[in-house]
């Protein structure tokens, strides 16, 4: 497979023109740490962006930080938090749920779209997109938005790149709001709720004047392995529902307190602090229960989103129907999957219970992939307004193609 690296924004063109020129569809790849998410692509040439690894500019004390797309994530975070800044929306790590050594670029971090528990309350990474500067599928370089929130001239393009995985252009730099590192971290744990009472509880939580900014439950698991990052908090396969409140230390004190009694009907839930609660919530983030060198390595994985209502009986049902194992972000509204392996994956099972919701096929042996669709399947009015966006972006379907859909024979 041919292999191109480019420089800079004109290489980009010129290699993405080359291939229109020669019908050669283009595979882009950063670290190539996602490349196993999504279908097997009809291309044999690589663009490689991993030298567009530049800060461009970072600018702390207006929070805003622009970055060329190969700019390794692990590097940034670095970067942001000896300011003691991050992105708040917590983009996810995927190295050790797909068994892969690199946390990948800022452009994969933006084309997948993942955000983390603080989703439900910040937003994901298109909110937090400012502006772009990319190469379509016509070979032609062009920028969307700006350094701030009020230039809105073309602001709303950018949010489209969010979780298109690569499909509309290729990223060659963006820009990025960053936020205040939040003084504390109080996370209130209560132990032994079934799935359903965990869903009201984190529903109260949520719902409740007290800003809680992540709300997760790992359900009583006899396969989930104990894992370092989980310590004693889940380490017996025991049902844990997490709720995190952050802000001046003050504050986030006296909120736990207050969330501690409006949840006693639930059952008396004990506090952790600052860096251990940390440690859980990256845990969480990141699903590490499911991770590729645990118990449950070797089974595909599902990431549902779905109404948080009825998040609760969609996760016990898919358990129970496929002898998987669940976990809940987003106070329900996310359900991450580990099912036992089979040719198809449960999807029939996944996509008939994900109602109302949307579910992904994020880790998956390549014959499973080539099966099934890892992408939900569109209705056919918004598939066909999902093309129309595509084409007029990359009419000749040069970037990424076949990632998204299924081929058919």
């Amino acid at each position: 497979m041919d292999t191109l690296k480019v420089r800079d924004a004109k290489d980009v063109e010129e290699v993405v023109r080359a291939a229109i020129a020669n019908e050669q569809p283009l595979e882009i790849v950063g670290h190539g740490g996602k490349r196993s998410i999504g279908h097997a692509m009809a291309t044999n040439a690589v663009l490689d962006v991993s030298a567009l690894n530049a800060v461009t500019s970072y600018e702390p004390n207006e929070l805003i930080v622009t970055l060329q797309a190969g700019a390794p994530l692990a590097d940034v975070l670095s970067l942001i938090d000896a300011k003691n800044q991050q992105f708040a929306f917590e983009p996810v790590d995927t190295a050790s749920l797909l068994g892969t050594p690199v946390s990948g670029t800022i452009g994969g971090m933006i084309a997948a779209g993942l955000a983390g528990p603080r989703r439900i309350k910040a937003g994901g990474a298109r909110d937090h997109l400012l502006g772009a500067h990319a190469v379509s599928g016509f070979g032609d370089s062009f920028k969307t938005g700006g350094r701030v929130v009020k230039n809105v001239t073309g602001y709303d393009l950018c949010k489209l790149l969010a979780g298109s995985w690569g499909t509309l252009s290729v990223m060659t730099e963006v820009t990025l709001k960053v936020m205040p590192k939040p003084e504390a971290e109080r996370t209130l744990l209560l132990r032994g709720l079934d799935d359903a009472a965990a869903n009201k509880a984190m529903t109260v939580a949520l719902g409740s004047p007290y800003d809680v900014s992540g709300a997760a439950h790992l359900p009583k698991s006899a396969l989930r392995t104990r894992t370092d990052e989980l310590g004693d908090i889940a380490g017996q396969g025991e049902a844990v529902t997490a709720l995190r409140l952050e802000g001046i230390t003050a504050s986030a004190t006296h909120r736990a307190g207050s969330l501690r009694e409006l949840l006693a009907p639930f059952g008396t839930a004990t506090l952790i602090e600052d860096a251990a609660s940390s440690v859980l919530w990256a845990a969480i983030r990141d699903v590490l229960p499911f991770a590729t060198s645990g118990a449950l390595g070797a089974w595909p994985v599902w990431r549902i989103v779905c109404p948080p209502a009825s998040g609760a009986l969609l996760g016990t049902q898919l358990a129970r129907e496929t002898g998987g194992e669940v976990i809940y972000d987003w106070g329900g509204g996310l359900i991450w999957a580990a099912l036992p392996p089979t040719a198809d994956a449960h999807a029939p099972i996944v996509r008939q219970r994900a109602i109302g919701g949307h579910a992904t096929l994020i880790r998956a042996t390549e014959d499973v992939r080539r099966g099934v669709d890892v992408f939900h399947p569109q209705a056919p009015g918004v598939a066909a307004l999902s093309e129309r966006v595509r084409a007029s972006f990359d009419p000749k379907s040069i970037l990424n193609r076949g990632r998204l859909r299924r081929a058919t024979a």
